[in-house]
């Protein structure tokens, strides 16, 4: 469904992706990890032409998404809040992503009552604009109006962020299903391995905007290998923080020890 080739965006002189060759099929899952600055987020923007590539090019369903803007009626994200409209409310929101798709309003208040638990009775109803809402109800707001239109391509960007946990494991469900009963490919990113490998039947590792590896999940048999290179990482982080530290000593040491010996050396004998 996704085909990545020769993919290249710098900011300056950061090469924040750099994808060589990468392939989404129809109906596949894939869960994006990596930490903070890895490239997810703009990877993400590149594939829904958000941004401008410096090399290479993306295409969904054989359309390259900066020539077409055919992929659009199949395809749905969210990113962040910036995507929501915060002067309406919710169900003002919901209908206006309805119409934009053909959906009457009756059609609209259908497809969100898979969404009810999920919501908790905090999201319709409550007489207010998205603005005036917590980040986690923003959050589910932008999940629901994403999934609304019943796309072929989803892609949500850290979609566990700022939700409590019931919320989580409704979300996680709710992904699952969406993905089984529609066939539709999925694609989202998370620092949480434990909700990514739950969900998804392949993971990307991105780091410093290269995918690193390409795992096959089944049965969070991921888990344990992702699991080892942050791991990894980490304690590698430590050892390069102690050297540096140990490194700084020692010049702090060099440092006196030469100031006393030049001290000693100017120092007049009394009379």
């Amino acid at each position: 469904m996704i085909k990545i080739e020769q993919l290249q965006k710098r900011f300056g002189s950061k090469l924040a992706v750099d994808v060589e060759q990468y392939t989404i099929a129809q109906g596949e899952m894939l869960g994006l990890v990596g930490n903070n600055g890895a490239g997810k987020t703009t990877l993400f923007r590149l594939i829904l032409d958000l941004l401008k590539t410096d090399r290479g090019h993306v295409t969904i369903q054989d359309i390259a998404v900066e020539k077409s803007e055919e992929w659009k009626s199949f395809t749905s994200a969210f990113i962040d809040d910036g995507f929501l409209i915060d002067y309406l409310t919710p169900e003002e929101y919901f209908y206006f992503i309805g119409k934009m798709y053909g959906l009457s309003k009756e059609e609209v208040n259908l497809r969100l009552q898979p969404f009810e638990r999920f919501m908790n009775g905090e999201v319709t109803g409550q007489k207010k604009y998205i603005r005036n809402f917590s980040m986690g109800n923003k959050q589910k707001i932008g999940i629901i109006s994403a999934m609304l239109s019943h796309p072929q391509l989803l892609i949500l960007d850290e979609p566990f962020n700022f939700l409590d946990p019931s919320s989580q494991s409704i979300i996680k469900h709710l992904l699952k299903r969406y993905n089984e009963e529609h066939q539709a490919t999925v694609i989202i990113s998370s620092h949480n391995l434990n909700h990514t490998v739950d969900v998804c039947g392949r993971i990307a590792l991105l780091e410093n905007g290269v995918i690193i590896r390409d795992l096959k999940n089944v049965d969070n048999s991921a888990e344990k290998e992702l699991e080892e290179y942050f791991n990894l990482r980490v304690a590698e982080e430590i050892a390069d923080e102690k050297g540096s530290d140990n490194e700084t000593f020692l010049c702090k040491e060099e440092t006196i020890r030469t100031e006393e010996e030049t001290h000693e050396e100017g120092t007049e004998p009394e009379k």
